[in-house]
Parts: C-alpha cells; structure tokens; sequence
C-alpha cells in the first residue's frame, strides 16, 4: 500500500482528484473503491466524499499497475485538414479513441501524442488530450481534435450546445416503415446488460434525438442517411436497435432472432462533420464510405 497527498490544494470529490493525479480514468479510481483499494485518512473511501492536499490517500499500487502494451507503432493519421489549432482525420474502424483500464492496444491517442507531444497539455483529462468527440472503435469516419487548449474550449462549447452538424452512413437489418424519421427515445445505460437503452427520463434517460433518411432499401437491410442533433454514447446504435432495426455488424446490439452480418465491424460511418474553426470560419469535413463497406453494399442482395 502507498500514502500520498493529493497535488491539487483546493477541495475536489475524491474520484476526480485522485484520477487527475494519477492520471488514470474515473472509472478505474470508481472500481478501486468498490473493491476496497482506495482509503481517505485510514477509512474505506466513498467515490463522491470531498479531499484536498491536506487528507492522506492509501491505494493498493498493484491495482493501478498500467496495461502492458503492445510492441506495435503508433497508428499512421489520415489527416483531412489541419492548421495551428485543429486536426481532422479519418478514423478507421478497429481504432480505439483512447486508452480504458483493460486495453492493451494502440489507441488514437497514442498516434495523436507521437505526432504532437504538446497535445498532452491539451483537454480536460489527461486520458482523453483533445479529443471533444468520440467514435466507437468498431466505427470509422470524421472526427476534429483540439491541439490547443483555446481550441478545445471553443469545440467543447459547440458540441455541449449542438452547434455542430454531424451526418453518418449506415447500414441496418430490416424494412423501414417510413422513409424519413426523427426517433426521440430518451437513453441511458443499462445495469443488465452493459449497453444503452431506451429509457424514459423519470428511470434517468438523457433527451437523444436522431434523425435518419432512407437512402436505398433492400428485400432485408436499408442503407440510411442519419443526423444525430445530441451526441449520447452509442445513439444511433441504441435508437435503431429499439426501433428494431439493429445496425449490421452490431453483436451488442442484436435482436433475436436476427441473421447477424459477419463484417468485422459495424456499418456505420462519419460521413461528414461541419464545425465552426476558432478563427470563425464555417467548415464542413467529409470521409468517403470505406472500401469494405462499399463491398458489402455491393454484394446486398437487390431482389
């Protein structure tokens, strides 16, 4: 066991001040209490209960040991525009955003700090340096970085009040019954089964908004042009599977009873993001539609 004080003078509830000081995620700081690793002054520690540099905190230094990763280089960037403050790529599906407790595999994060070191002072935690948005890893598509902390204000601030305009293409199971729809089911996370569900808010569901339009629909999928005006964990992904229209290549979120996709992935791509650059200028991102999903497209069955 080791005894610390907290860097941080001023008085911060305990899972964000000892994450911050350790520079690991909430969620690990929140497992380590669960589990007994983590004590405030000798006395079993409670995630929300306030510290400052004054208390001693006690933890358990093998359960925080960092993952060992990989040997493999840092991943190359597809970078579709960059200047002194952003960077846009084009995330590749299989990429994590940045680095959990369990991974052990090259993150975008990793790649963004190999190209520039300087982005480790950029952000709001020390996990996530710049990053103002996310893609699940198994997605691909748009995605803009911060690489200054004014920057990074200035996205943050547009995400938080949906400023932004953000158009993906995906794939789901299914006939839709109607060719355009705003779906407005309220999502939180579910205790049972480790993904988002449709809640309402009096059992703690956040306001969602998805809208989509059908592209092109097939005997058995439909290929979807959709617009999320909020931005919750896996959205599109929750909103279709309770719409029963699960997206292919989702073994999450899967109806029974459903022929599931074997594509390594899940169809769904950021197709084009438009954002608002701090110099003030209204700029709008676009990635093409993979190759592989361009294949499966193509070997849909159309009668």
């Amino acid at each position: 066991m080791k005894n610390i004080h907290l860097k941080n003078i001023k008085t911060e509830r305990l899972d964000v001040a000892f994450s911050n000081d350790l520079k690991i995620s909430r969620n690990q700081v929140q497992k380590a209490i669960k589990q007994g690793a983590l004590f405030v002054n000798g006395e079993s520690a409670v995630a929300k209960q306030p510290v400052s540099s004054i208390d001693t905190i006690t933890y358990d230094e093998s359960f925080f040991a960092p993952k060992q990763k990989s040997n493999t280089p840092a991943l190359p960037l597809d970078t579709l525009f960059e200047n002194d403050d952003v960077i846009a790529i084009n995330k590749p599906a299989g990429v994590l955003v940045h680095n959990t407790d369990t991974n052990t595999e090259p993150t975008l994060v990793d790649a963004l700090i190999e190209h520039f070191p300087a982005i480790t002072q950029v952000g709001d935690d020390p996990l996530r340096p710049g990053i103002v948005h996310r893609l699940d890893k198994a997605a691909s598509g748009v995605m803009i970085i911060a690489k200054t902390q004014e920057a990074f204000d200035h996205f943050k601030k547009q995400f938080r009040e949906r400023k932004t305009k953000k158009y993906y293409s995906v794939l789901v199971h299914g006939t839709m019954s109607k060719l355009a729809e705003t779906i407005d089911f309220p999502i939180a996370r579910s205790k049972t089964h480790g993904r988002m569900a449709a809640k309402p808010e009096s059992q703690g569901g956040r306001v969602a908004k998805t809208h989509y339009n059908v592209l092109e629909q097939f005997p058995h999928h439909a290929l979807l042009d959709v617009e999320i005006i909020t931005g919750r964990t896996h959205q599109i992904r929750a909103h279709m599977f309770a719409l029963g229209h699960p997206v292919c290549g989702d073994t999450l979120y899967r109806i029974r009873g459903t022929k599931p996709m074997e594509i390594g992935r899940i169809f769904l791509h950021a197709r084009e993001l438009t954002v608002e650059l701090p110099d003030g200028e209204t700029k709008t991102f676009t990635a093409p539609l993979p190759n592989e999903l361009k294949f499966i497209l193509a070997d849909i069955p159309k009668t």
